[in-house]
């Protein structure tokens, strides 16, 4: 696994031991940058279930200017901490080693993040359960995405009750990225969802 464009390019980042996180590959993570690099310059970033780091890595190192890393295995946020001096990123970083509703808690009233990306353990609901805590906080900018990878039969059907709606689904197969908004005609949210792919 390796940083893919930017500050960082190619350079190869470690991955936690184990089985208990799953890294998005290197062709997944390419697509998904290339729908978000439009809105990436300057802002702010938030990878939940962190895993390696890689996705809050990648979007550092394509001009994000800040991202907060939230992962509760510890060994996974040791990973996170050496891919993060290995890449000379730390500095724009800050790692919260904590479940992610703890870590959400202890980020309200901080300012809002752009894009707030999730891969939690699939067929667990703790996308379910950080979209529902997400609902009535201030943490999403208003123009700000969600972006959730999921397993491709996860039903985002309950995101129109919390206030949120479905902007995006890409398909890779077994997995997807679905893009979530809050609902509004906020052009600065359309701006934030790709178009084409």
């Amino acid at each position: 696994m390796r940083v893919i464009a930017g500050r960082a390019r190619s350079l190869k980042l470690m991955t936690p031991p184990g089985m208990d996180t799953r890294p998005t590959t290197d062709r997944i993570k390419e697509t998904l940058f290339n729908m978000l690099q439009r809105g990436l310059s300057g802002c702010r970033f938030l990878d939940l279930f962190s895993g390696s780091g890689a996705i809050g890595i990648e979007a550092l190192s394509r001009g994000a200017s800040y991202a907060v890393f939230v992962e509760n295995n510890r060994a996974a946020a040791r990973c996170i901490q050496k891919n993060l001096a290995y890449t000379r990123l730390a500095a724009d970083a800050r790692l919260i080693c904590k479940d992610v509703l703890s870590a959400l808690r202890e980020l309200e009233g901080e300012p809002a993040f752009d894009y707030i990306f999730m891969d939690p353990p699939y067929g667990c609901q703790s996308e379910r359960r950080a979209l529902e805590f997400l609902a009535g906080s201030s943490l999403l900018d208003g123009g700000g995405i969600v972006i959730v990878e999921a397993s491709s039969e996860t039903s985002f059907a309950y995101v129109q009750d919390l206030g949120f709606q479905v902007r995006k689904i890409k398909k890779y197969g077994t997995n997807m990225h679905v893009w979530i908004a809050r609902e509004s005609g906020d052009e600065d949210v359309d701006s934030r969802v790709p178009r084409k792919f």
